[in-house]
């Protein structure tokens, strides 16, 4: 991996609360987005960025670099404020996110020439049929990147998600690995009353997956998770992430209304403090 490399987990739990801290101020300045989602997926985005993508942020077009596609666009501030954190581009442009002709709009968009987005994402199932298309480009070009896709739970209720999943493991791309932020929560509640998931390992390995479980906020055990892969071989691989809506501001934890609603810069000053105790 070229750059910052961490393995601490102390270290990565430091980094994730300076990822949510930023997320929460962009989102009080921009004065819309969504906050429960991008909160909860900190952990794992320090995690990708600062121990286990191979990336290099002084040269994000790299041939080598792994990919990751954001399918659920809509959580794009964790996206921005992890690459910002990582170095490639400042922090303070973070700040701009959803003005008027800020590279850092609602949703990630390639369009934007914002360093380290590889695909424009926003309409939901989509995702995982891209990183498909970036799976076999690797295979078939004969190189070593892993292409990385982020899957929120409501979204697996897209059929289009499932036609990816065969299509993933018919063409054995030991390369892809889909990583599902299972906080059980969707705009409407809870994913389980509004379209059941459940058995949702089961449903993977039903499409021949190689699937994985793991604390979505655990950095010990989400390292030992993502070491796993390395040893996968013939199928794509899933790791299902459970996550707490909002987590790292406990007075918001688990609360679907704040699934697309952006905190007042009063209340951005409480969540802060919340984070940094």
């Amino acid at each position: 991996m070229l750059g910052k490399t961490i393995t601490d987990p102390v270290l990565l739990k430091q980094e994730a609360d300076a990822i949510r801290i930023s997320i929460i101020q962009s989102l009080a300045e921009a004065g819309s987005g969504h906050l429960g989602g991008s909160l909860d997926l900190a952990d794992i985005f320090a995690l990708l960025y600062f121990s286990v993508l191979n990336h290099d942020p002084d040269h994000p077009s790299w041939d080598e670099r792994d990919r990751l596609i954001l399918s659920i666009g809509h959580v794009a501030p964790v996206l921005y404020a992890t690459l910002a954190h990582a170095g490639y581009f400042k922090v303070e442009e973070l700040l701009t996110l959803r003005k008027l002709g800020s590279r850092l709009q609602g949703h990630p968009g390639r369009d934007h020439k914002l360093p380290g987005i590889e695909f424009s994402t926003g309409s939901l199932g989509q995702g995982l049929s891209a990183s498909i298309g970036l799976a076999i480009a690797a295979k078939m070009d004969k190189k070593e990147y892993k292409t990385f896709c982020i899957l929120g739970d409501g979204e697996l209720q897209e059929g289009s998600v499932w036609e990816a999943a065969m299509a993933a493991s018919h063409y054995r791309l030991d390369n892809l690995i889909a990583i599902v932020d299972r906080n059980g929560l969707q705009i409407d509640g809870q994913t389980e009353n509004i379209m059941q998931l459940e058995p949702l390992p089961e449903k993977w390995k039903s499409f021949n997956w190689h699937v994985l479980e793991c604390d979505g906020h655990d950095h010990s055990q989400m390292l030992k998770t993502f070491k796993k892969i390395h040893s996968n071989t013939g199928k794509p691989a899933v790791i299902i992430a459970h996550t707490i809506m909002g987590k790292g501001v406990p007075s918001i934890e688990g609360d679907f209304h704040w699934h697309g609603k952006a905190p007042t810069k009063e209340q951005a000053e409480k969540f802060i403090k919340e984070i940094t105790g």
